[in-house]
């Protein structure tokens, strides 16, 4: 897991304090890195990323906790350091050779008298120093940390704010859902659904969502970070398996969104027209330490009208982006989540539904080779007969086949696998 924010110019010190938002999209970021270059740091700083959400963050009913503190025992960071006799004491004397050198403990302190591990030598330097074979430094490695972290599992931990919020908790579905499919992990697809089975059981209640949950009681009118960030998240879990109540759910909270958040000049607003009366009704187009609500309502608004062939969606998407402009022009680096929306509005998404149960995997495996981010991949069971829109003429075929769409502009049906990936390729060419 990642730390909030960093306390020194070296990046060598972190504020303790771990927060879900910033891990979910962190999780999705280096999920996408590990696909667009393959670098095993990337893969594995993923997988280190999502295997702590689901030991320290996930409550036995499944929603994902806030945050954790910085503090434990009344000292912060005390969880995380090190004295350099503990360290020598837990391992053994070939691991603190390799382990002292790659994590500073050969230097002084550097966290009040202890140590906080930070890389300063790469593997290289080390094993030729050491005179060893860098896949016997790693192992060196991988047994000392395995080691320590079995010894910090016995000290006291840090508080931990375990409200569940829907916003946050979506962000973390989608990076969830897009490492299992990236790395094919069933864990990850298991945790993630079932968050989003505590959001719809817990906080969608009366057609409508609740921001917050704590001590089982769900509470507060939700925002439209809320709804837009969920369904953003349950169009990525959606290509990780197809439930058809999955996609009813999502767009039950789009019509929310269209109903009660809509603004006449166009865009959204932050809160619901029944919300308690404010003295000013924000309009967020501004990202912050989160996308901005506006940004994910083009994606995802966007993304449903192609899916679906729903103008309604569409035009909710083209009208938030012509009301965003100014701001966009304006200061562009300030609304990076709506500059991204505004690519897939001139250059619209491809979608590919694929059919045929018996082929459902192996078709969808060959659309998951390669780095494709403008691109939404559908496998849909024949089971699957009651579908909204245009996904209803989307009809199986024996032995299998593909639906290619860019925007509203659709190709003949492919039926064959070898066919398919060549004209994906072509059309990311």
């Amino acid at each position: 897991g990642f730390c909030r924010y960093s306390v020194d110019e070296k990046w060598m010190i972190p504020h303790f304090e771990k927060m879900l938002y910033d891990n979910g999209p962190l999780l999705s970021l280096y999920t996408e890195a590990w696909q667009a270059t393959g670098k095993p740091l990337f893969e594995c700083t993923a997988r280190q990323t999502a295997d702590w959400v689901l030991r320290e963050m996930q409550s036995p009913e499944g929603g994902y906790y806030s945050s954790l503190d910085a503090d434990s025992e009344g000292e912060e960071g005390k969880f995380y350091v090190w004295s350099r006799d503990e360290v020598q004491t837990l391992l053994s004397a070939d691991e603190y050779r390799i382990f002292a050198p790659r994590y500073g403990f050969d230097q002084p302190a550097n966290f009040e008298g202890r140590w906080n591990p930070h890389i300063y030598r790469s593997i290289d330097v080390i094993a030729d120093k050491q005179q060893l074979s860098t896949t016997n430094v790693e192992t060196l490695i991988a047994s000392a940390r395995t080691t320590l972290f079995q010894a910090r599992e016995q000290r006291t931990h840090p508080g931990r704010d375990d409200k569940i919020l829907v916003s946050w908790n979506a962000l973390m579905i989608k990076g969830l859902a897009q490492a299992a499919r990236a790395f094919d992990e069933p864990r990850y697809q298991q945790s993630a659904e079932q968050a989003l089975q505590f959001i719809r059981r817990q906080m969608w209640q009366n057609k409508r969502l609740h921001a917050t949950c704590k001590d089982g009681h769900a509470h507060l009118a939700a925002y439209l970070d809320d709804y837009v960030f969920l369904i953003d998240a349950i169009l990525e879990l959606l290509q990780l398996r197809w439930h058809s109540a999955d996609l009813t759910f999502a767009l039950q909270l789009a019509d929310v969104v269209l109903e009660h958040f809509a603004a006449t000049d166009g865009g959204f607003y932050f809160t619901a027209d029944d919300h308690e009366t404010l003295i000013q009704r924000p309009k967020p187009f501004n990202d912050d330490a989160l996308p901005a609500g506006n940004a994910i309502a083009a994606k995802v608004f966007g993304r449903l009208g192609h899916l679906l062939g729903e103008s309604r969606y569409l035009d909710a998407a083209e009208n938030t982006l012509k009301t965003a402009w100014d701001a966009m022009q304006q200061s562009p680096y300030g609304h990076t989540g709506l500059l991204l929306g505004l690519e897939e509005y001139l250059n619209p998404v491809t979608t590919i539904i694929i059919r045929g149960s018996d082929t459902l995997q192996d078709w969808r495996a060959a659309m998951g080779k390669d780095y494709h981010p403008q691109q939404m991949v559908y496998a849909i069971p024949d089971s699957c007969d009651d579908l909204p829109g245009q996904l209803q003429e989307r009809k199986p075929k024996a032995g299998g086949v593909a639906y290619l769409c860019t925007g509203v502009s659709c190709q003949a049906p492919v039926t064959d696998i070898e066919q398919l990936v060549c004209r994906v390729a072509a059309l990311h060419t």
